[in-house]
């Protein structure tokens, strides 16, 4: 069954085409920088253990022309792995924000597209991309199934207790204020690898996603019991442009005293704080770089991404009772080691340590990187959030 899954953020648009059930992708590629100047697709075929790479480089106006160059990338040339939109069962979307309607893969309806769209201002930055790709993908695959699979579905499992905020309940009951969490779809994916590899199905888990969005979560036996990504998804941890948690005083601060518009506050905690606001970049590389040069700004941001980190880990550790284990993953968490080190440096009393060479020796694939005395395993595992959402979908299509 071939399924193609797409996950699309703002100006991106990442895709990965599965012969389902097997793992391998047949393809995957980028289309990068959507809208803006420099746009660009790279696309790789893989054949008999070959890698088979294709870039185009041309102004990408939107998402939907995006997806329409892939459909050309996917069944045409020499490399093409599909004769026509038609040989594709079904579409697996990547959508940010189900509220409290959706907790697994869901058949995309007219119904669950308006929940989606009632759901843009929860999730300003995605909801609405993610919806514009389900609309291209319907036309451009008019055969296949559509199928969403919702980052807070994961998190459905979370207690009461952990996701009603402090506030009158009639604000929960009538305008569904509550926590939701985001990235369920990759802390589904290494938590479940890592219960494979502790052989512990009652494991406790801490599974830290670091990439230009960040969210940590606590999950107990398999299940998110907590998250740092609330409401939204601009809470918890220090991130590429958002600023994580912040006292609601400032906000009011800066309303009363400075004038600010809720389009002025969104527009500053949303794409304007975090390394950005702090160090000068939203990519963790150019912070480093900066760092190493002696930047102030740039190494203060790494300071604060770091202890925003340990902060979540030793409320989670109380929250568990316990760690079994503690996972780096996405772009940051997988290839930063120097981030992993700051993070751990200091949380001995938890039973975390980490093993210099192995954390630095980190090769792209599931390896543990703490001390072999250390209490608590500490392992890098690659998120895969496109074979994950594949999975789910082959699983909906066939399971009876």
């Amino acid at each position: 069954m071939n399924i193609l899954v797409i996950n699309s953020g703002s100006s991106s648009l990442k895709y990965q085409l599965f012969k389902m059930p097997e793992k391998a992708p047949v393809c995957s590629g980028l289309v990068e920088r959507i809208g803006i100047e420099g746009s660009f697709i790279k696309h790789n075929v893989y054949t008999h253990g070959n890698k088979h790479s294709i870039e185009l480089a041309a102004f990408i106006a939107s998402h939907g022309e995006g997806l329409k160059q892939v459909l050309t990338l996917l069944s045409e040339g020499e490399f093409a792995v599909i004769a026509s939109p038609d040989d594709i069962a079904a579409v697996g979307h990547r959508v940010v924000h189900g509220g409290e309607h959706f907790a697994g893969p869901t058949l995309i309806t007219d119904e669950v597209k308006q929940q989606i769209k009632k759901l843009f201002s929860l999730a300003p930055l995605h909801n609405p991309v993610n919806y514009k790709c389900i609309e291209v993908a319907e036309r451009t695959f008019t055969k296949a199934k559509q199928i969403a699979v919702f980052d807070t579905a994961f998190h459905q499992t979370i207690p009461e207790q952990a996701y009603r905020y402090a506030i009158p309940e009639w604000y929960y009951k009538e305008d569904s204020i509550r926590v939701y969490g985001f990235h369920g779809t990759s802390h589904k994916y290494v938590s479940e690898q890592a219960i494979k590899w502790l052989n512990k199905k009652d494991s406790k888990i801490i599974s830290v996603h670091l990439g230009n969005g960040c969210s940590i979560t606590a999950i107990s036996n398999g299940k998110s019991v907590d998250t740092s990504m609330g409401f939204g998804p601009l809470s918890g941890l220090m991130m590429g442009t958002r600023s994580g948690d912040i006292d609601p005083s400032v906000i009011f601060h800066l309303m009363e005293h400075s004038g600010y518009t809720l389009e002025q506050l969104s527009t500053l905690l949303n794409k304007q704080s975090g390394l950005l606001g702090v160090g000068g970049s939203s990519d963790m590389r150019d912070i480093r770089k900066m760092a190493d040069e002696g930047n102030h700004a740039a190494i203060l941001a790494l300071q604060l991404y770091a202890y925003r980190i340990k902060k979540f880990i030793g409320a989670y550790a109380a929250v568990l009772n316990g760690i079994d284990a503690v996972v780096f993953t996405a772009g940051v968490g997988e290839n930063d080691s120097q981030m992993r080190e700051a993070v751990c440096s200091g949380l001995e009393y938890l039973g975390i340590t980490l093993n210099a060479a192995a954390n630095k020796a980190y090769a792209g694939e599931l390896k543990e990187i703490s001390n072999a005395d250390s209490k608590v395993k500490i392992l890098v595992i690659p998120t895969n959030e496109e074979y994950e959402i594949a999975h789910q979908c082959f699983d909906l299509l066939t399971v009876a």
